[in-house]
């Protein structure tokens, strides 16, 4: 597997994706808009097959991972993805990397988990923040779980 760094042509695969997994180039995180059009990342590729991708920016002394996704599942591409951006993370001059993800997504909890992230804050009600600033945001998410808090996990590097 193959990481690289996300140029033009990377993020004409992109962009599409996280159009539609997040209805807009914009991503929603603690009452915030980020353009993901713009932030650096890492794509994961193997003999020329895209895996997935990793969006994150340096920020209030830390990286976070803005966008996390695997288009090919169990691939280990967001492993991958992950531990380059901790090592993109410890080269910048920050100790942590965090994350966010949604009070349904039970799947990203374990994935976080097993790889050594623990919860460092729980944001309730964060998802009607989020419906003020992108009112396209679902109010049902995976499993038919109503989408409302934003659960914050975080990583030493």
């Amino acid at each position: 597997m193959d990481i690289m760094q996300v140029d033009d042509s990377l993020r004409e695969i992109i962009q599409p994706i996280i159009n539609e997994t997040w209805c807009a180039p914009y991503l929603c995180i603690n009452g915030k808009l980020w353009d993901s059009r713009t932030m650096p990342g890492f794509a994961a590729m193997r003999n020329g097959e895209f895996l997935g991708y990793a969006l994150y920016e340096f920020h209030r002394g830390v990286c976070e991972i803005m966008a996390l996704q695997s288009v090919v599942h169990n691939s280990g591409a967001g492993t991958a993805l992950i531990e380059k951006v901790k090592q993109t993370a410890k080269a910048g001059g920050v100790d942590k990397v965090i994350l966010m993800t949604t009070n349904d997504n039970a799947h990203a909890f374990r994935f976080y988990q097993r790889r050594g992230f623990i919860m460092r804050e729980v944001r309730i009600g964060a998802m009607d923040i989020t419906r003020r600033l992108k009112p396209k945001t679902p109010m049902i998410g995976d499993e038919g779980i109503p989408l409302r808090d934003e659960i914050e996990f975080e990583i030493d590097v």
